[in-house]
């Protein structure tokens, strides 16, 4: 198991999962992008210092992705932003992909905060972040729009300092 730098190659899964509403509607974002609008963002971002995207690889199965983005090199934080496929939840992936990435943050690009956003009503989640050492710094009522209602969203946050790297 591994993350690796995304490739332009891992763009045709990137758009499977992008058009998956059921993923899509966690990450608060519209389902439903196309392949052509894929491909103009991975080359407009290519050379962008403000986000990386990781793919999650198992023996050259693909299981997700992990991103940072809105990196700010002068606040020195950024979002962290994971999806699994489902049928590799629970497995491992996710805490995998977490911790590497969190490294990545911390000891590559030396963040010293990374934050999320979550559903409030997504417990399970709330619960694998609050594991990995974030804490909730605030309920944002009625933040995003999914699924035709309005959502409240937790604001969590990571510290280099809080942050271990695990096993």
């Amino acid at each position: 198991m591994k993350i690796r730098a995304l490739e332009e190659t891992d763009l045709k899964f990137v758009h499977q999962l992008n058009n998956e509403y059921s993923i899509m509607s966690y990450w608060f974002e519209e389902p439903y992008e196309s392949l052509t609008e894929l491909k103009h963002l991975y080359k407009k971002h290519l050379i962008d210092d403000d986000e990386r995207r990781f793919v999650i690889e198992d023996d050259g199965v693909l299981a997700g992705i992990v991103e940072l983005v809105e990196i700010n090199y002068i606040h020195r934080n950024c979002e962290i932003q994971i999806i699994v496929q489902p049928e590799f939840n629970g497995r491992g992936y996710a805490k995998f992909a977490f911790r590497e990435c969190l490294a990545y943050a911390f000891d590559i690009l030396n963040m010293h905060k990374v934050y999320l956003y979550v559903d409030t009503d997504n417990e399970k989640a709330a619960h694998i972040y609050k594991k990995s050492g974030f804490t909730i710094e605030g309920t944002l009522k009625e933040q995003f729009y999914t699924k035709g209602e309005y959502q409240d969203a937790y604001l969590m946050g990571l510290l280099k300092r809080n942050w271990h790297r695990g096993d």
